[in-house]
């Protein structure tokens, strides 16, 4: 599978490889992924939870077409065992070419099909509009979540910590829920950090950050991180793609510094308007 998409630590190297599989039948080990070269297909842009999604209809339409190149060559090809047959006959099943009355047991492996035909290899090319790239979409096409947060105040040390997150996120199909599931949990960190740690102090001389290091940028590490539930909903959308994915980039942050602001209200009455939350706004 080769696009020029960049895989950002998002995952697409693994969901192009599974979207590959599961659409040729050919074992995930199997399946190598080149991207982030401008040599390469064009690809979308890593950003707005767009790429995925986006890619899900050109991989399908590559494979489908890679696998009619490869049936008609069995049916072309001298000496083929399927010389005399049609390519509607045929049928193309983990990494077997077969009879499709007769069932994937009787076919023969598609690296002997080439060989015949004195082939190194096939290519399918497929093409796919970026997810938001429709003006006046008939559907939505974000996804959507819920965070719900505790939060434990402690006003005689002054200790504020977020002690439990519970996060369901409705993604349409999730294509890798371990993934998935590590994703949100680190966004939902991220969210920690955006909430009641990162602060950019700026020069009123110049204008320039005075804390632009991580000694002095405060970030949530692991210490700072509760217990993180994640639940997917996992109901396939089958309006944006043949798989039913949608993005899942920037949901598990969005919200999350809303949801620990409310839940700083609920315990110590005080409504915070700014962040981080700040340890001096709450015992004033």
């Amino acid at each position: 599978v080769a696009c020029a998409t960049q895989d950002i630590g998002t995952g697409t190297y693994t969901n192009l490889a599974q979207l590959a599989a599961h659409k040729t039948g050919v074992p995930l080990e199997k399946i190598e992924v080149a991207l982030g070269d401008t040599s390469l297909p064009e690809g979308p842009l890593s950003g707005g939870s767009m790429a995925t999604p986006s890619i899900v209809p050109a991989v399908f339409q590559a494979a489908d077409n890679a696998i009619a190149s490869l049936l008609t060559i069995g049916t072309t090809t001298p000496g083929s065992p399927f010389e005399k047959r049609k390519s509607d006959d045929l049928a193309f099943e983990g990494g077997r070419v077969f009879v499709k009355a007769d069932g994937p047991a009787g076919g023969v492996p598609f690296a002997d099909l080439l060989q015949r035909g004195n082939l190194r290899l096939i290519t399918g090319s497929g093409k796919s509009e970026a997810t938001f790239g429709n003006p006046k979409p008939k559907f939505s096409t974000h996804s959507f979540g819920a965070h719900f947060v505790e939060v434990t105040w402690q006003p005689e040390i002054a200790r504020l910590r977020v002690s439990r997150v519970v996060t369901v996120i409705d993604a349409g199909r999730i294509l890798n829920p371990l993934a998935g599931r590590n994703q949100i949990e680190g966004a939902v960190v991220m969210g920690i950090g955006m909430a009641l740690l990162e602060h950019t102090s700026y020069d009123p001389q110049n204008g320039a950050p005075i804390n632009s290091n991580l000694a002095d940028y405060v970030v949530a590490v692991n210490a700072d991180a509760p217990p993180i539930e994640v639940y997917f909903l996992d109901y396939p959308d089958k309006e944006i793609n043949e798989v039913g994915a949608r993005g899942i980039g920037e949901i598990g942050l969005a919200g999350i510094a809303a949801a620990i602001t409310a839940a700083v209200h609920h315990a110590t009455g005080v409504r915070v308007r700014e962040l981080p939350v700040k340890i001096e706004n709450l015992l004033a």
